[in-house]
């Protein structure tokens, strides 16, 4: 095995590559740009070396820098994560023209499957079912347009070496094709250094479901069972789990021999994935390779009990696999839970700024968290919105959801929006529960967005007897004998009669009683109890009288008053909502790339007005209806702020 590897990547997979390392007792080199100067992987690893300014491509993207680094260290090997210089074959014979070993496939193999449109036609060839469309480069959007209507609408626009939803559109008209092919072209540019893009049929009523594939380099090809992604937002995933609840033995088979079949065809060698469409007849169709390490590699890991990063480093020390493809166990289920600092309620748009407080579910039996934060880190524009990944495992699916929601409310995050409440909801949907999923999940299932989850029956009831629990605790004094109070979530008042028992309480609500525990104290940001009998979690942030509560995906405001305050209260005016129709704003933290408009012209209603790019993701801002632009606020190049003003109109 390598005495000491150096990781080519940052934040989250560094860490976890380290943590593989520290097991084997490889050390391990860090590489860091000036926005990563005290990041956890840095910490973490026994060396670390700068690479440069925050823009990956003047630090995380210099191959040169990076080959230097291994080689001024001692590194025997560079492994490269995902992202970056993970597929990039150029680099793989940079590190094997210096004497070091890259811990991946090799370079001909990269080439041949990293690249969307070469990999298709090999596909093809090698008798891999391919969805219909144009391979092969476009040379602009007139080109582009043709080929829509040729292949028929709705048709996917995707970054010929792009990966993690980003360079990737769906049009479902000509002029969808136009900016999609637009954006498409400059977030392909903007992440991989590649701008051409391809054009495909769009798979109605799809199933992202991916094949884990191990190769080591005596020709042993094995595959380890499948995950479901479907459930994604901008066409990148947010939840994964191991198995699918849709494959059956038959369909499970003929995809991991195609993704074997696939493989052998082009040598591959070390951990990789085959990702297919599939649709409601489970007729499947090759989509992409993935030549490295998946952000979900840990559910097959949970199922498998196999560590892919070790077996990764090994193959790439030359060991061959002990075992074959009968001996890959598929035990229980996983489920992988993307945390993102980004807004749900604002169409997920990116959040940035520090991590105020910080704290991960404990990881009990059943529970892992993969992260590359700690508390007081900062979220920056120039990389992945990803905090963490919380993954869960139980003997069957439900209890893996199960835990994955238990988990969910024992994550405090504060100081960015982020997802942890949709994460939430998703887990609770029938539709979820039931297995259902389609790439379209989150669009057909929350049509007019995420606004949190509103509290009905019993759990209304929980969350007015903990509001109640902890008005108690903050007052310091216990409950009289049948004392009448009123609780409000949100605006929603609820008549409510308390009587102390023992350390706890029971609530009254609706005329039902709630027995509550708990060990709450002011200042705690959890109250961890039972109400009625049922073990909850609910995350509270003071102020003043107020409660804000998180549980399950509902977030609120929550308070206790005596009676006659509460009718007092009710007197109060409400202060309205200033009048923001007037302006087009920054709908999150970004760099304002591009400006269509100028003081004084007249613009029609769907007219582009501005461009905005954070972490990677272009956002194109739109008038809402016709007007004239009366003064311009921002410029481009200029970093905005979130709700900062771009233009106004007259």
């Amino acid at each position: 095995m390598f005495e000491k590897i150096l990781i080519a990547n940052r934040g989250e997979i560094a860490c976890r590559i380290i943590r593989t390392c520290r097991r084997l007792g490889v050390k391990t080199v860090a590489v860091y740009s000036d926005a990563d100067a005290d990041s956890l992987h840095v910490q973490l690893a026994d060396e670390a070396v700068r690479l440069g300014p925050p823009p990956a491509a003047q630090s995380y993207l210099l191959g040169d820098a990076i080959v230097a680094a291994a080689k001024a260290t001692g590194a025997q090997a560079i492994h490269p994560g995902f992202g970056f210089l993970s597929e990039k074959a150029a680099f793989v014979e940079q590190v094997e023209a210096a004497g070091l070993v890259f811990v991946g496939p090799g370079a001909a193999a990269i080439a041949a499957m990293g690249d969307k449109i070469e990999s298709k036609k090999l596909a093809a060839k090698a008798g891999v079912s391919t969805v219909p469309g144009h391979i092969g480069e476009i040379a602009d959007a007139d080109e582009a347009l043709e080929i829509a209507r040729g292949i028929g609408y709705p048709v996917m626009i995707k970054a010929s070496a792009g990966g993690g939803g980003k360079g990737m559109r769906i049009a479902w008209t000509d002029q969808e094709v136009r900016d999609g092919f637009r954006s498409a072209r400059n977030e392909a540019r903007s992440s991989f250094g590649d701008e051409r893009v391809f054009i495909e049929k769009f798979v109605e009523e799809p199933r992202h479901i991916e094949i884990q594939v191990l190769a080591d380099g005596a020709g042993n090809t094995l595959y380890l069972w499948e995950r479901e992604c479907s459930i994604q937002r901008r066409h990148q995933k947010v939840l994964e789990e191991a198995p699918s609840p849709f494959l059956d033995e038959e369909t499970r088979a003929a995809m991991g021999a195609q993704a074997v079949a696939l493989c052998k065809a082009v040598g591959y060698r070390s951990a990789g994935t085959v990702e297919f469409i599939v649709d409601k007849h489970r007729k499947f169709y090759f989509l992409e390779m993935n030549t490295r390490l998946q952000v979900e590699h840990p559910v097959t890991e949970m199922i498998t009990g196999l560590d892919l990063v070790e077996w990764m480093l090994r193959i790439a020390d030359g060991e061959t696999l002990p075992f074959g493809q009968d001996e890959v166990a598929m035990n229980g289920w996983a489920m992988e839970a993307r945390l993102y600092a980004e807004d749900p309620t604002r169409n997920f748009l990116p959040s940035i700024g520090r991590l105020v407080r910080y704290s991960e579910p404990a990881q009990a039996e059943g529970v892992r968290v993969d992260s590359g934060v700690n508390e007081g880190a900062e979220i920056s524009m120039y990389y992945d919105p990803m905090i963490a990944k919380l993954v869960t495992w139980g003997p069957d699916r439900a209890a893996a959801i199960a835990r994955m929601q238990e988990a969910l409310d024992a994550f405090y995050v504060r100081g960015i929006n982020h997802n942890a409440a949709f994460l939430s909801a998703v887990m609770a949907n029938p539709r979820f529960r039931e297995g259902r999923l389609s790439t379209g999940f989150i669009a057909e299932e929350f049509p007019d967005g995420f606004n949190g989850v509103t509290p009905s029956g019993t759990l209304r009831r929980e969350l007015a007897a903990v509001t109640a629990l902890l008005a108690v605790r903050q007052r310091r004094r216990p409950a009289g004998e049948a004392e009448a109070a009123v609780v409000f979530l949100g605006e929603e008042a609820m008549e409510v009669t308390l009587t102390t028992a023992g350390e706890g309480l029971t609530v009254r609500v609706d005329g039902v009683d709630m027995g509550i525990q708990g060990d709450w104290r002011p200042g705690q940001p959890f109250f961890v109890g039972t109400v009625g009998g049922r073990a909850m979690t609910v995350q509270v942030d003071p102020s003043g009288a107020f409660f804000r509560l998180s549980h399950g995906g509902v977030g609120l405001v929550a308070r206790m008053l005596r009676p006659r305050l509460a009718e007092l209260a009710g007197l109060m005016p409400v202060k309205a909502k200033a009048d923001l129709s007037k302006f087009i704003l920054s709908p999150m933290p970004g760099l304002l790339v591009s400006l269509a408009v100028v003081e004084g012209q007249e613009v029609k209603a769907g007219e582009e007005i501005a461009v905005i790019e954070a972490m990677k993701m272009e956002n194109v801002l739109r008038a809402t209806a016709d007007a004239k632009v009366a003064t311009v606020h921002a410029k481009p190049g200029e970093s905005l702020a979130v709700d900062q003003p771009i233009v106004e109109f007259a």
